[in-house]
């Protein structure tokens, strides 16, 4: 016969796995974000994407006036020095081979900078590794749970 202990441990511990296995599945493949994001008057902004190989991006920033320097992988779109820009800028980009772009903007004009775009992005290994963290942890509560139906240690 299992204790309450060890049946409210097998929840909590299934629940837990159950968490971080929909947290793995959902993670799996390209991520795309719509963003928006506005940039103060003298301020900088970096932006850096990863992005697997044949991935299309998306970016319009509108503001008084900007410079930017921007850098794709392999032999994509670069813009490798600062280059001052007025009024509105689309950059429409596709990556050329896995790996990150770069994108750096400062603000130079006497207005905010509105910066929207759509970008898509592969998911990082951290967030594989936390998954995988997060379903060990419900292993571990399930191990520890089961233990106190075997023997009740002093105390319980």
């Amino acid at each position: 016969m299992l204790s309450k202990r060890t049946i409210i441990g097998l929840i909590f511990g299934i629940a837990i796995i159950t968490l971080g296995a929909a947290s793995l599945i959902q993670h799996t493949g390209l991520h795309t974000d719509d963003f928006q994001d506005v940039i103060e008057v003298g301020s900088p902004a970096t932006y850096t994407i990863p992005a697997p190989n044949h991935t299309p991006q998306h970016m319009m920033i509108t503001g008084d006036a900007f410079d930017l320097k921007f850098s794709s992988p392999s032999t994509g779109l670069q813009i490798p020095n600062f280059t001052s820009y007025k009024n509105e800028l689309k950059l429409d980009w596709i990556h050329l081979a896995d790996g990150e772009t770069k994108i750096q903007i400062q603000n130079t004009g006497n207005t905010e900078l509105e910066i929207t775009g759509v970008i898509i992005t592969s998911y990082q290994p951290e967030i594989f590794t936390l998954d995988l963290m997060v379903m060990i942890t419900g292993v571990i509560i399930i191990g520890f749970s089961l233990g106190f139906t075997l023997r009740k240690p002093k105390g319980f």
